[in-house]
């Protein structure tokens, strides 16, 4: 009985801070897929042109999310302790972190901009639209960057309502722009791709604004000051770089994969990358609450360690792999039901439609895999203590298996789109397998406050 009181108070936390959480992510996905669908109305090659900048995006959230993941997994752990003064030294030390990530970026693309392109497709019409967009995108690096990691600093004491208001205003904002400048409407010049770079630069400021205010004026659990974020403290540098550097690496490094992954299917031809564009912001739209189980998992594990509940680790760990299955069915059922709905709110040829929907056909499948693995290796082991199996599963799996499997179908084997698609997902069923036996021998259970 006592357990099931236990098992019944876990999840009325988890619920509520999953919810938040995957309502902002919901939220800041909705961003992407305004941009994407509006730029697919104005024109293909311009949604061609922003999705490859967003593997840019893509790879500076991973690094980002990993140095926010040192920062959360530290914090809960700390925050189920009833220790807040550690907690504001890691979240200095993690910002220091992820303002030099986003500043490597800024120089890199403000130097290289079409080399970088070049890499991703060899479509030079794409590419041009890419540096068009990428010109002004390059700024929003620096500022998602902070905002970022401050963001996972108040998941970590069990603060995520914030994300849903910082995350609804963007929407609103961006939306706005993006109908104003991208078309021309309301008096405004039509700038069309270079709109949409506008609006979501406008939306990153307001974002950052909104947490730093949130943080340092009506935050009551860290009592945040702005000395805190500036001061570099090295007394919990150790501890967060132990921690932190293998997700971040891991972070780079599945980053980079993904940017490998869009140039292997731009390198097959434009309709692949406009299909992969479409199915890539629908998945994860639909996956957002299956992908949000990860930071809540962590949060709700690291806490229950650091109250020295141990014993509450197992059953804990049981009940949310349960959790993550059912969130895994009900998301790859939703993506399969309402693809032929949403694709066809698209304005694209008949070719990119048809191999859209094949997309999302695979996807249907392996998200039921992504909702399970990724929530086990990056929310339950890594908050549980061991960030970085999460660095070693990942990264074996997308350079061994995944990277060389799609580069012998797409240009040994010359095999259809799809079939290629299939090979770039199908590890997210297979990490399935050693996930599942690393989590449920529970090795990954440690303390790491001092």
């Amino acid at each position: 009985m006592d357990l099931r009181l236990e098992r019944n108070y876990m999840l009325r936390q988890f619920f509520p801070l999953l919810a938040a959480v995957a309502l902002q992510q919901l939220l800041a996905l909705t961003v992407n897929l305004v941009d994407n669908f509006m730029l697919g109305a104005y024109h293909e090659q311009a949604m061609s042109g922003a999705a490859l900048v967003n593997q840019l995006q893509f790879m500076m959230q991973q690094l980002t999310s990993g140095i926010g993941s040192g920062v959360a997994v530290l914090g809960a752990q700390y925050w189920g302790k009833g220790q807040t003064e550690p907690i504001k030294r890691i979240i200095g030390v993690g910002l220091k972190f992820a303002l030099a990530a986003g500043l490597i970026f800024l120089t890199a693309t403000r130097l290289f901009p079409a080399e970088i392109m070049g890499l991703l497709t060899d479509d030079p019409a794409i590419i041009q639209e890419a540096v068009s967009y990428l010109d002004i995108m390059c700024w929003t690096y620096l500022i998602y960057a902070a905002s970022a990691v401050l963001m996972y600093s108040l998941q970590s004491v069990q603060t995520a309502f914030i994300g849903m208001i910082m995350s609804g205003t963007t929407i609103v904002i961006n939306s706005c722009l993006n109908y104003t400048l991208i078309f021309g409407h309301f008096g405004a010049p039509e700038l069309g791709i270079r709109g949409a770079a506008y609006a979501t630069l406008t939306s990153r400021i307001v974002e950052l604004v909104t947490v730093l205010v949130y943080l340092l004026i009506f935050d009551k659990k860290l009592r945040m000051r702005p000395m805190d974020l500036i001061r570099f403290d090295r007394s919990y540098l150790g501890d967060y770089v132990r921690i932190s550097l293998p997700v971040m690496v891991s972070g780079l490094l599945w980053g980079f994969a993904q940017a490998v992954q869009t140039a292997i299917l731009g390198h097959i031809s434009a309709e692949a990358i406009a299909a992969n564009s479409i199915a890539s912001v629908i998945f994860q739209l639909f996956a957002s609450f299956g992908m949000a189980c990860a930071n809540a998992s962590s949060v709700i594990i690291g806490k229950t360690i650091g109250e020295g509940r141990k014993d509450l680790v197992k059953p804990h760990t049981r009940t949310l792999q349960v959790v993550f299955l059912c969130f895994g069915l009900a998301t790859g059922l939703l993506i399969f039901l309402l693809k032929e709905a949403v694709v066809g709110q698209y304005n694209v040829s008949e070719g990119t439609r048809q191999l859209t929907l094949s997309f999302l056909t695979v996807l249907s499948v392996t998200a039921v895999g992504s909702c399970y693995e990724f929530p086990v290796e990056g929310g339950i082991i890594a908050g549980g203590g061991d960030p970085k199996y999460q660095a070693i599963a990942d990264n074996l799996f997308m350079w061994l298996y995944t990277i060389p499997l799609a580069c012998a179908s797409a240009f040994v084997f010359h095999f259809p789109p799809v079939v290629t698609f299939i090979a770039l997902k199908s590890d997210q069923i297979l990490k399935c397998i050693p996930n599942g036996i690393r989590c449920n021998r529970y090795k990954w259970v440690r303390d790491l406050t001092r």
